[in-house]
């Protein structure tokens, strides 16, 4: 693992913006059937209107995504007998961390969530609505796309397909606690709907293999960020979930820990010119869209006390740490040349 870090105190010079708070309740439980993306929803959950279920989906370049891949690749990469350099013996030790599963327990709620709610008012309230919808979308996208090669990899390589159905387990609970996290804004996601509704992106499986663990990894070093200047500077910790966060982010760890894994069962994705020019571009592609997000989002980071581009260069930082003293060799080498 990373190395922990010591810039705590940076962080908590982020910004000096503090949130808005008032005891207005609000209306009545609103389901969005619709995409977590779009800023009116959000405004009409604000405003405990209706117009919230009938808000059209809002696609652009930034907007979390449902992926697709080839299944038939999928299976003949993940094939003993065709892919000899399959470490089975580290799949099956990874299959055992992630039956522990440390935190079955963690993602339970208590009233002062809803009691947090209730106080956040004006702009932060809406905000605070986006962050959800788009974090629930983006976790349940990840939910189905695991479930699928879990169900798919089943005859190929057990092993392997166990470990993608208990990540979608994972992801699942994060997507489930997110949704009644809207529920204290009067609000929830349908996300039966959203998977028959929303269009799906096809990825071939390099590219799921790429992207998935910059993601995952990024995530990770968001994720323990927040929390630990939250923990420095608790009067910015206006809602109690980013309290889940230290835990929520060994998740993304164990994720990003398994698909280095499957990268080093690949070495075709790593080491010729064409891996490294991908991963170069997909390394940059992931921290431009974090950047671009963050950068739409600015109140949001205010209004936890963070400094949105100090905030980014820091994760950014971290994570290129990481890759240069734990990730994937030699794709470590690509991603620090940026």
């Amino acid at each position: 693992m990373a190395t922990e870090m010591a810039l705590v105190k940076p962080i908590s010079k982020f910004g000096t913006s503090s949130p808005i708070f008032s005891n207005s309740r609000y209306g009545k439980f609103t389901t969005v059937r619709m995409s977590s993306t779009s800023q009116s929803t959000a405004k009409a959950a604000a405003k405990g209107g209706k117009k919230a279920a009938k808000t059209a989906i809002k696609e652009t370049l930034l907007t979390p995504r449902f992926y697709t891949t080839d299944f038939d690749e999928m299976e003949a990469l993940f094939n003993t007998e065709i892919n000899k350099n399959l470490n089975q013996s580290e799949f099956e030790a990874l299959l055992q961390e992630f039956k522990t599963d440390y935190n079955q327990t963690h993602f339970v709620r208590n009233k002062e969530f809803k009691e947090a709610a209730d106080k956040i008012d004006g702009p932060l309230r809406q905000i605070f609505v986006e962050f959800l919808e788009r974090s629930c979308t983006a976790e349940f996208s990840g939910f189905l796309l695991y479930k699928e090669l879990g169900r798919r990899l089943k005859k190929t390589n057990p092993v392997v397909a166990e470990i993608f159905s208990l990540m979608s387990r994972d992801e699942a609970r994060h997507a489930g606690f997110l949704n009644k996290g809207l529920s204290d804004f009067n609000l929830a996601l349908d996300l039966g709907f959203l998977t028959k509704a929303r269009k799906y992106t096809f990825f071939k499986p390099k590219f799921i293999f790429y992207a998935t663990y910059l993601s995952e990894k990024i995530g990770y070093w968001r994720y323990i960020t927040i929390y630990r200047h939250l923990k420095e500077n608790p009067e910015y910790q206006c809602y109690p979930i980013f309290k889940y966060f230290e835990n929520w982010c060994q998740d993304e760890n164990r994720h990003g820990d398994f698909f280095s894994a499957l990268l080093k069962a690949q070495p075709q994705f790593l080491n010729d010119w064409k891996a490294k020019l991908w991963s170069r571009f997909f390394c940059l592609s992931v921290y431009v869209t974090m950047y671009l997000n963050d950068c739409q989002r600015t109140a949001f980071y205010e209004g936890i006390g963070l400094d949105t581009k100090e905030f980014d260069m820091h994760v950014i930082i971290e994570v290129r740490f990481w890759f240069h003293c734990y990730s994937v060799r030699p794709w470590h080498i690509t991603f620090n040349e940026l």
